[in-house]
């Protein structure tokens, strides 16, 4: 099901519920420890579902040829990768992360490049200050890496800056099931058994799979994310959720020239 959401009164958005340490070293030094088994761990615990997740995400990007498409938070770069190989003819695709243990997993996945683009770039970069240019992405994506951004606002505006006007700005995240039954057995596994599952497969002593649920359920999900997408100067954002809710893909638009975050 597609939501759109309604454009809030002008208002300053809310600040993300205290509680979770989200400090860049805390958060580079937690996935450097990880990053070996990161992959392995992701699709485990999803039961490989998170595959399907990021399938449908590119299946959402309006890619037109020639124009290059920004993956932030890439991680080891799965959206980046799977973007690229769906890609129009001469789409470059440039993948960024602060914490490059990640991006060297990442490069060791490059394949060929297809269609005159280059092979899948991956440079170490913090999301919140991103070293590109204005409106030169026609789409800037990021799945899974938003509520580890310290500052989730300046996050969205980053995106939003150097995508092109008409461009996309997209993003996977975890959300929170609301159906009856579901919602409990999955705040069960994601407090309980995910964090164990975790710790024993993928030593970690900063408790990086008790980092994970503490994240989620402090991170606006559903409209509360698509009014922060639009109090950041987005439009026509929508937000579509994904295996009953457990994550969900939200789609905003950068207004053309001339326009302002509520044109419809």
């Amino acid at each position: 099901m597609n939501n759109t959401a309604v454009d809030p009164e002008p208002a300053t958005a809310p600040k993300a519920a205290a509680g979770v340490d989200k400090s860049n070293a805390r958060v580079q030094e937690m996935f450097r420890q990880i990053a070996p088994r990161y992959d392995a761990m992701n699709h485990l615990l999803s039961l490989n579902v998170d595959r399907y997740w990021r399938f449908r995400a590119v299946r959402k990007l309006k890619l037109k040829a020639g124009i290059p498409v920004l993956d932030t938070c890439t991680g080891t770069g799965d959206l980046a990768l799977s973007i690229a190989k769906h890609a129009p003819t001469g789409v470059d695709v440039v993948g960024s992360d602060f914490c490059n243990a990640m991006l060297e997993i990442a490069r060791d996945k490059r394949v060929a490049p297809r269609d005159g683009a280059k092979a899948v770039e991956f440079i170490e970069a913090d999301s919140q200050a991103l070293p590109f240019s204005d409106d030169e992405f026609q789409c800037v994506t990021v799945a899974f890496g938003l509520r580890n951004v310290s500052d989730t606002d300046l996050g969205l505006r980053e995106m939003l800056r150097v995508c092109r006007p008409g461009g996309q700005v997209l993003i996977l995240e975890f959300s929170r099931p609301t159906m009856l039954g579901l919602k409990q057995s999955y705040n069960f596994y994601f407090k309980h058994i995910l964090p164990r599952l975790g710790q024993l497969f993928a030593s970690n002593d900063k408790s990086a799979y008790e980092y994970l649920p503490e994240s989620v359920g402090q991170f606006p999900d559903g409209q509360a994310l698509a009014d922060r997408m639009i109090a950041a100067g987005m439009r026509r954002v929508e937000f579509t959720p994904l295996t009953f809710g457990v994550a969900t893909i939200y789609v905003g638009e950068k207004p053309g020239e001339n326009e302002g975050a509520a044109t419809r």
